[in-house]
């Protein structure tokens, strides 16, 4: 199926108004950034909240911690290693 000059045509001029489209909105959102997020912020956007954090250190003195033994050293692998090539089934 061939395409036709009309075609190519109507494809360009609406690719035209979807370029020019892009540059308006993104102009409108560099226009909007500059003088609406410029502005002195208010205060009551400002000030925020914070929670006092406590740690529990009573959580150490637990006996069910106290009854926990280190690991000394893991021992070191015996047997085989592998196959030279392990891709090979």
């Amino acid at each position: 199926m061939a395409i036709t000059f009309q075609e190519q045509l109507k494809k360009q001029k609406n690719l035209v108004f979807i370029f020019l489209s892009l540059v308006l909105v993104t102009v409108f959102i560099i226009w909007w950034g500059y003088y609406y997020v410029g502005e002195e912020p208010r205060e009551e956007l400002i000030i925020k909240h914070f929670k006092k954090i406590e740690i529990d250190f009573e959580l150490l003195e637990n006996p069910l911690l106290n009854q926990l033994q280190p690991i000394e050293k893991i021992p070191p692998f015996e047997g085989e290693v592998g196959r030279e090539n392990p891709f090979i089934p």
